[in-house]
């Protein structure tokens, strides 16, 4: 039996995924979350290809896609008995879509419980609602692994140029032709978030129609209005569309809501349940102190896929410096969407007009332990100390951090400042590396006793 997706390319959270998945040693459920069109459902599919190939029965599967109408109101317990393999042998039932059936977090944790030759694998496109739900009513029986967009990474290796443009010696990466990876990188940023995109031409000539009509459409007027009750459908896309224009940008309630018409305890809620679909991501604010605020008045938001932004208004034109600065700082911030410490990710904003875009706090103690600037210029190359400013004043207030980068458009370089060393890199580079080097470290996740903590 051959499927279709069998011969799409994997991406790189295949294997740790299949390991999680078809681990029977705990009796656990994985919740495969993410966001629509990242390849969650041909993930799955492709989970039954390698099952039937290692010798498990056809038979003894089933796929179940919980958003066809025809299994409206069904129990999940129902779907066992289409099972052709009544036997007590291994099987395996993959729910696609479960956020469409009410109260799926405890239908599920009754089968885990009920059936111990049953492998039961879910997916599901609400990441935060579904991840809540799964912690709160099963613990113990689920197991949550996120599937983020595409990494710059994996959108090198879909098209096949990561060999040819990057090369890895002993602990770095060299770049063979910066203006080309450049290049791509704006493609990257106007449509290469979406697997879908990448592989097929049709959909790449028409990517603002697939991702705006397919993606943002379905989630702002089917998703979350189902899953949570709104009524003002034509309010949360206004919200959404101020948010995308204005990515990477610094944000308060009271200026979003001045400019989007919408009140600011609406927005607050809006703001979770688009961070819920997996649309945006919000990053709080610390002072030079490197505290996170108690009253978090200025926050930014970033595009969980930077390709959004494109679809909504226009593509970013590759001259356009000032839109792909700001889209850079989304792409790299969804880059760290998988690391374990992507909470620990704050930016830094005081008096004076001081601002630095990433610091990463150590989560226990709460001290700084690196800090970056991302943009898409050479004004480094010019200026270099007067670009670095932000950098060193949080450089001498905190000896916690212990290194720092600074992103350009195509030089590199290192320098120092205040006794620490500051590693100047081109941003299309360092967002390959972020991805490259989280990805590397995948093997964690397929560790069930590691997810379940995570």
């Amino acid at each position: 039996m051959v499927l279709p997706e069998d011969r799409l390319p994997r991406r790189v959270y295949f294997a740790p995924f299949q390991a999680l998945a078809m681990n029977r040693s705990l009796r656990r459920a994985p919740i495969l979350l993410g966001p629509r069109r990242v390849g969650k459902t041909v993930m799955v599919k492709q989970l039954i290809a390698e099952a039937i190939a290692g010798g498990m029965s056809a038979t003894a599967i089933l796929y179940a896609s919980i958003d066809t109408p025809v299994y409206s109101g069904m129990s999940l317990e129902q779907f066992i008995g289409y099972m052709p393999d009544e036997g007590e042998g291994e099987k395996l039932i993959v729910f696609d879509e479960i956020q469409y059936l009410k109260d799926w977090e405890q239908h599920l944790k009754d089968l885990v419980d009920s059936y111990a030759n049953i492998k039961f694998v879910a997916t599901g496109s609400a990441a935060a609602a579904l991840r809540l739900k799964s912690r709160q009513s099963g613990a113990g029986r689920f197991t949550d692994f996120m599937l983020p967009p595409l990494t710059f990474y994996e959108f090198l290796f879909f098209i096949g140029e990561d060999e040819a443009l990057i090369r890895r010696e002993q602990d770095d990466y060299t770049v063979t032709d910066i203006d080309r990876l450049n290049r791509l990188f704006v493609d990257y940023l106007n449509f290469g978030g979406y697997p879908e995109a990448v592989l097929n031409n049709e959909i790449r000539n028409s990517a603002d129609q697939f991702i705006r009509n397919d993606i943002i459409d379905k989630v702002l007027l089917k998703d979350l209005p189902s899953l949570y009750g709104i009524s003002q459908i034509q309010e949360m896309n206004r919200l959404f569309s101020f948010l995308a224009y204005n990515a990477g940008h610094e944000a308060t309630l009271e200026n979003i809501s001045t400019e989007s018409g919408v009140s600011k305890p609406t927005i607050t809620r809006y703001i979770e349940y688009l961070e819920s679909a997996f649309l945006i991501m919000k990053v709080p604010t610390v002072d030079e102190n490197c505290r996170t605020l108690k009253r978090q008045r200025n926050f930014k938001v970033y595009l969980n896929n930077p390709s959004m932004r494109a679809a909504l208004f226009a593509p970013v034109d590759f001259e356009d410096r000032t839109t792909i600065g700001h889209l850079t700082e989304s792409a790299i911030f969804a880059q760290w969407q998988h690391s374990p410490g992507f909470r620990q990710l704050r930016y830094a904003r005081w008096k004076n007009e001081g601002e630095v875009d990433v610091v990463y706090l150590n989560g226990g103690s709460e001290r700084p332990l690196w800090v970056g600037e991302i943009k898409w210029s050479d004004r480094i190359d010019r200026d270099r100390w007067k670009e670095t400013e932000s950098l060193a004043k949080l450089l001498r207030k905190h000896a916690s951090i212990e290194s720092a980068f600074f992103t350009s458009r195509t030089a590199r370089f290192s320098i120092e400042r205040e006794g620490r060393p500051v590693r100047v890199i081109p941003s299309a580079l360092y967002c390959y590396i972020v991805g490259r080097n989280i990805t590397s470290r995948l093997e964690d996740i397929a560790d069930p006793h590691f997810a379940a903590e995570a």
